[in-house]
């Protein structure tokens, strides 16, 4: 099974970081099959870390980790920082799958859902 992990930055304001816990539990309410669930974690300023995360999917079963940053522009985070992070995992699993999909800012349906957000405006 596949775990999926959202990797947001992190912030010293808590209601931040649960915001994105939030929005992981619902994102699992709509996984497709083949995924055991979803999961945070955070690049710096809260926890758990991607390491750590990624940890406990392959520690709970998971077969295949899909890492989607949540980010809207790729930056040095997304670029560098992310990939970084993933690769101390993938040193500690050599045997397991890592993903790593595109960034979220990256994907075509964002255009969609700006036009969505703005015609709805009064």
């Amino acid at each position: 099974m596949k775990s999926l992990v959202i990797v947001a930055h992190g912030s010293r304001r808590q209601a931040s970081n649960e915001e994105v816990k939030v929005l992981a539990a619902k994102v699992e309410q709509h996984l497709p099959s083949g995924f055991s669930g979803v999961k945070v974690a955070f690049l710096e300023l809260a926890s758990p870390s991607i390491e750590a995360t990624i940890d406990a999917c392959y520690e709970e079963g998971a077969s295949e980790v899909v890492v989607l940053p949540y980010f809207l522009s790729e930056g040095t985070h997304v670029a560098k920082d992310v990939p970084s992070e993933v690769g101390k995992a993938m040193d500690k699993w050599p045997d397991k799958k890592i993903d790593i999909v595109p960034h979220i800012g990256s994907l075509d349906s964002m255009i969609d859902l700006i036009l969505s957000v703005c015609t709805t405006a009064d």
